[in-house]
């Protein structure tokens, strides 16, 4: 019993002496050891690559924009697409729609990953033509357009908007599944906004006149 009273305050003095220490070194002694963070975070370039953009087209293959997601927006990349010989009876704007979805649906090239873009189209949507008292020219998707992540939404609509799934005005005309009657579909424009703030997708959609 003796040797703990003696010792007792013999340790509350050191502990007393390493708060101190410690307290003393805050903010005040620095280290000469240097401290290795890591690199700097890498900034997206967002530029097309090169080597893909100047390829020309193989075989019946043409040259088409898609947009995909890059730095906060949407950007578009050269692609070789390869459409669907003409038929009699065939839906140009259908073919021309699956075709550009398709490559929205897969993965970037190694390329276009190490310059910053991504897809958020999903793999299993679908496009289809106009439902039951659909104007013509309507593309109805497997699923709803305002239910898609914002960046898919401006993905689609800018890599068909201007080509020959879109209308005469360059807009397109997108709908959700037709079963049902589904909703009325509207139509949605490329626009600098959306380009730029994907988020916009969700109220881009107008009424058809």
């Amino acid at each position: 019993m003796s040797t703990t009273r003696r010792t007792a305050p013999g340790l509350r003095a050191t502990a007393a002496a390493l708060a101190a220490l410690a307290l003393g070194g805050c903010g005040i002694r620095s280290t000469p050891v240097p401290v290795d963070a890591g690199p700097a975070p890498e900034r997206a370039s967002c530029a097309a690559p090169a080597g893909e953009e100047e390829l020309p087209p193989v075989g019946g293959n043409v040259r088409a924009e898609v947009f995909l997601v890059c730095g906060g927006g949407v950007s578009p990349v050269g692609r070789g697409v390869s459409p669907d010989g003409p038929e009699p009876g065939r839906d140009t704007r259908l073919e021309t729609a699956r075709g550009l979805l398709d490559e929205l649906r897969g993965n970037p090239s190694r390329a276009e990953r190490e310059a910053g873009f991504s897809s958020s189209v999903p793999g299993d949507l679908e496009v289809a033509g106009p439902g039951d008292g659909d104007p013509g020219g309507t593309l109805r998707l497997s699923r709803d357009p305002t239910g898609l992540p914002s960046f898919a939404l401006a993905q689609i609509v800018c890599t068909l908007a201007g080509t020959a799934a879109a209308g005469q005005d360059g807009s397109v005309v997108l709908g959700g599944p037709a079963r049902d009657g589904g909703k009325p579909p509207l139509r949605y424009s490329c626009t600098e906004a959306l380009r730029g703030s994907p988020e916009a997708a969700k109220t881009a959609g107008t009424p058809l006149r």
